[in-house]
């Protein structure tokens, strides 16, 4: 079974890098149903691409049931389709455990030559050629169209010489989009066992961890979640009721302070097309400002649930991680969604959660190379303000401070906002273009800081994005910057 991954990044060799296998080498790994390779059929500055190509042994894959674990019940449980089946051929959950053991630090978003690349969205195109899909081809787009990508699902022939006979169960796969390297992966990994709906193993409690792992920051918002994490979990559903509980404590931890808050979602006039949220996409965007600036030490300034600090977690590029918030209740829901009480020590000293209001100078949080204000500017009066402005900028001073904030402007393309109301009814205000900039740019010149300021989701060509963003870095990082260099 064929799998390869192409960018168009320049230089496309980079590509090496995320994945953590040399271009100009044929690699091989013995797993325990066959030997997978890596290898590059092309490899420039313009185009590269990288294949996985699995070689299964029926032998060994039907001897190693019975080895003293378990298998999944599946078609080819009985004995002779233990030996006589399409697994050597189709992409499978086989597949995706290779991706598992091959990319294993791709999948984290590890890459220690490459760090900041690690974290921004590239052109990608993944092609599955044969891909056993239980369902039809549309499956396949239901599942994948959330998460960014461009989904073309080919239904193979069952014979070509005699189409009259129709299609067989299988589709090749072809997936164009701008992502992270580390979210394609991590998506293949959980939606290929799922579009086979069979696993080669036995489904175990600890496949909740890993379904949850490599979920993060797209399960908990995918509209086919229950579809996905049943198939997951081999239809086990006292398995299944488990995650889904946690994914639902997830969403909650998520959700905006006010029970009226609009659906950002779904603007007038997009309901058509399906699209990633817009908190995934704000988050996304986040995390891409923060890669670039170099970061290892970050604060999460209004952590509220933990979103953003699961992904940072995630990520070992950055060696603390603080999150920061006036209530003790969101701090818990981020604790608990972090699952801080089960990681392992190495790891839990890396994440810290401390209750702060972000109106009042805190010492512990001078310092630190970068700050997110995600989605909080706009909960605090204007009258307040100035404190905010004093105690991060002025007192903490962090290298680097990204920002979000809705744009009022855009408020009009969703459904059954009236005039004059807000997105959230917490929001004590929401700033136009214009208002964003002249705040941006007081707090810049006051400050000491250089900003630039961007859009997140789709740009409307009069009303711009529907959130703003500015990422400021203070002079005295700029300065030290261009020593460097």
């Amino acid at each position: 079974m064929l799998l390869t991954l192409t960018t168009t990044h320049r230089p496309a060799t980079d590509l090496g890098y995320l994945l953590v296998k040399h271009p100009d080498r044929v690699q091989s790994f013995d797993l325990p149903a066959g030997v997978a390779h890596v290898f590059y059929p092309e490899a420039d500055d313009a185009r590269c691409t990288a294949a996985l190509l699995l070689d299964i042994d029926p032998q060994r894959l039907g001897a190693g049931r019975g080895r003293g674990r378990k298998q999944a019940a599946t078609p080819e449980s009985f004995t002779l389709g233990q030996y006589v089946n399409d697994r050597a051929y189709a992409a499978s959950s086989l597949l995706s455990s290779a991706l598992s053991s091959v990319f294993r630090s791709a999948l984290r978003g590890e890459s220690r030559e490459r760090p900041e690349l690690a974290g921004t969205a590239v052109p990608l195109e993944v092609r599955v050629p044969v891909l056993r899909c239980r369902g039809d081809a549309d499956l396949a787009v239901r599942l994948f169209t959330p998460l960014g990508w461009t989904v073309t699902a080919t239904p193979v022939p069952l014979d070509e010489q005699h189409p009259d006979w129709g299609d067989s169960r299988y589709v090749d796969l072809l997936l164009t989009g701008t992502l992270r390297v580390a979210d394609a992966l991590n998506h293949l990994y959980v939606l290929l066992p799922v579009l086979d709906d069979a696993k080669h193993y036995w489904v175990a409690p600890d496949e909740i961890d890993k379904l949850l792992r490599a979920g993060a920051g797209w399960l908990a918002d995918h509209p086919e979640r229950g579809l996905i994490t049943r198939r997951y979990l081999a239809h086990r559903r006292a398995l299944a009721g488990q995650a889904l509980a946690r994914l639902a404590e997830l969403r909650l931890a998520d959700e905006p302070p006010a029970d009226d808050s609009v659906d950002e979602a779904a603007p007038t006039g997009q309901r058509d097309g399906i699209r990633a949220p817009l908190a995934v996409r704000r988050r996304e965007a986040v995390l891409a400002a923060l890669a670039a600036s170099g970061a290892s030490r970050v604060l999460d300034l209004g952590c509220g649930g933990g979103a953003l600090l699961t992904a940072l977690a995630a990520d070992r590029r950055y060696t603390e991680v603080v999150g920061t918030d006036v209530s003790t209740h969101a701090l818990t829901l981020a604790a608990r969604r972090l699952r801080l009480d089960r990681l392992p020590e190495r790891q839990r000293d890396r994440i810290r959660l401390w209750q702060s209001a972000l109106t009042y100078r805190d010492d512990r949080l001078r310092g630190w190379d970068a700050a997110v204000l995600m989605e909080v500017i706009e909960h605090v009066d204007p009258p307040r303000l100035p404190a905010l402005e004093d105690a991060v900028l002025g007192h903490a001073r962090p290298g680097t401070v990204v920002v979000t904030t809705p744009n009022a402007e855009y408020n009009v393309r969703y459904e059954g906002l009236g005039a004059g109301r807000f997105r959230h009814a917490d929001h004590r205000f929401e700033w136009t273009r214009a208002e964003f900039a002249d705040w941006v740019a007081r707090v810049a010149d006051t400050y000491g800081y250089t900003a630039v300021i961007s859009g997140v989701g789709d740009d409307d060509p009069e009303l711009g994005s529907p959130t703003q963003m500015a990422v400021l870095t203070s002079t005295d990082q700029a300065r030290k910057e261009e020593t460097t260099r």
